[in-house]
């Protein structure tokens, strides 16, 4: 599963190479929120200059697609298709029929209306992916109580599920000088059910890693969970040392903590 999605600005065509090597675990380009209007030609040429020569495999996010914008960029993006979109301003499944590319679209809820028909929004078969743009709604909604706010990613988390996508990724943390603040809010959202989150600077990537590290309790207690299973064969339900019994979803949930820890381990 991803954990880092890194933004990088359009029109900083000098940063591809270096997200790249960043060590995100995708690398977004960005054509909409990060780049000025009057350096959106400019930014479009760079994007389809770098996929052009086949440098690096990147996600590009565009702008929205009932915008001229965002038209001009999908017409661009046609002749080097990017590995994926990121489509913004998703408010139904018209503004996803609106996107002509063939290639994965992972889609950005930007609004009440996005949220509220997040369920229909992630079932769209051209979808691979949901995520909040959580900058754009608390300021629509007026929102100032994070309880708030975990209600909204809950209902998407939710939409996400039922959809069979993958876990929804934490938006982007503005402030990139507060590193304690950020490990508290990724930790918050790892505890809704939310998985990886996008940056927009590299030296936020570690945090963002540090905050979805399985602890040693959670390694050891996974690790009992996937020993037990293991002396059991294949059975329904599993009996721990100490009584008690986990079935398969549990175990499911063990060996992912397991994987997981094995891929951030030093």
């Amino acid at each position: 599963m991803t954990l880092t999605w890194l933004y990088v600005p359009g029109d900083r065509p000098e940063r591809f190479d270096k997200a790249v090597a960043s060590g995100a675990d995708v690398v977004i380009v960005d054509l909409e929120d990060a780049v000025a209007p009057a350096r959106k030609d400019e930014a479009r040429r760079n994007v389809v200059d770098y996929l052009g020569a086949g440098r690096a495999a990147v996600h590009v996010r565009v702008n929205d697609p009932a915008t001229e914008a965002g038209r001009r960029d999908l017409r661009a993006l046609a002749g080097s298709p990017p590995a994926a979109l990121r489509v913004p301003k998703v408010e139904s499944v018209a503004t996803l029929d609106l996107v002509d590319l063939d290639v994965p679209i992972h889609a950005l809820l930007e609004s009440a209306a996005g949220v509220v028909n997040a369920a229909a929004i992630a079932a769209h078969p051209r979808v691979a992916g949901v995520a909040l743009g959580e900058q754009d709604l608390t300021a629509e909604l007026s929102i100032t109580d994070e309880a708030a706010l975990d209600h909204l990613r809950l209902q998407v988390v939710l939409a996400a599920a039922a959809a069979g996508l993958p876990p929804v990724p934490m938006s982007v943390y503005a402030d990139i000088g507060d590193e304690a603040g950020l490990l508290a809010s990724t930790r918050r959202g790892r505890g809704l059910g939310l998985f990886g989150r996008a940056a927009i600077h590299p030296r936020q990537l570690p945090v963002i890693r540090e905050a979805f590290t399985p602890t040693p309790e959670e390694v050891a207690r996974a690790r009992e969970i996937a020993e037990a299973a293991e002396r059991a064969g294949d059975v329904g339900a599993v009996a721990l040392p100490d009584g008690r019994f986990v079935d398969a979803p549990v175990l499911a949930r063990a060996r992912r903590t397991l994987a997981l820890a094995d891929r951030l381990a030093p």
